[in-house]
């Protein structure tokens, strides 16, 4: 069942969390904070809204992160429900993609809870005070990979986050798979 994204709350704060990446580091909100703003994804290695966006999301975040801002994704998911989303799984997905961003696991699913997350992909960029910026898709695909020239959504909306601290006030909701909450 698809699950779309809230409108952006501007200027809602950052929860801070301390989790464990693939490459065995355990990392908190000030570690991945970037200069000119910070980009936090929820996504998982089995859904096809993540599948569909995977390529350009790790362009996306390149061009980002030369751009002053950091970058992390974390996964939910239960991997009893889910055993694609196992942290194993993880490791071998970040792996096969060469994720330039750390890959962390929420596993008692706290951090989704204290950001509110619904979906993946789910994405929260926030300007250099931790505020909310944008709470948008990143562009117009779904379970297919949209066109090839469609609009870059949260590449635009967070280089002008990097640029001016502001996002977009239009923003189009995130859409994809529900997070998969433990029973």
């Amino acid at each position: 069942m698809a699950v779309e994204t809230p409108v952006c709350d501007f200027g809602w704060k950052a929860p801070d969390f301390s989790l464990p990446g693939v490459d065995g580091k355990t990392y908190t909100l000030e570690d991945v904070r970037g200069p000119n703003g910070t980009l936090v994804i929820y996504m998982c290695n089995h859904c096809p809204y993540v599948l569909a966006v995977l390529d350009r999301l790790i362009r996306d975040v390149r061009d980002l992160q030369a751009q002053g801002i950091g970058v992390v994704a974390i996964n939910s998911n239960d991997p009893v429900q889910y055993p694609d989303d196992s942290f194993d799984n993880m490791v071998k997905m970040a792996a096969q993609h060469d994720f330039p961003f750390p890959y962390l696991f929420d596993e008692s699913q706290a951090v989704a809870r204290a950001y509110d997350a619904v979906c993946t992909p789910d994405f929260f960029g926030f300007d250099t005070k931790l505020g909310l910026q944008y709470r948008g898709r990143l562009d117009a695909s779904r379970k297919e990979t949209g066109p090839a020239d469609a609009r870059r959504e949260l590449f635009e909306a967070m280089s002008e986050v990097a640029k001016t601290g502001q996002g977009p006030k239009d923003q189009i909701p995130s859409m994809g798979c529900s997070i998969k909450w433990r029973q």
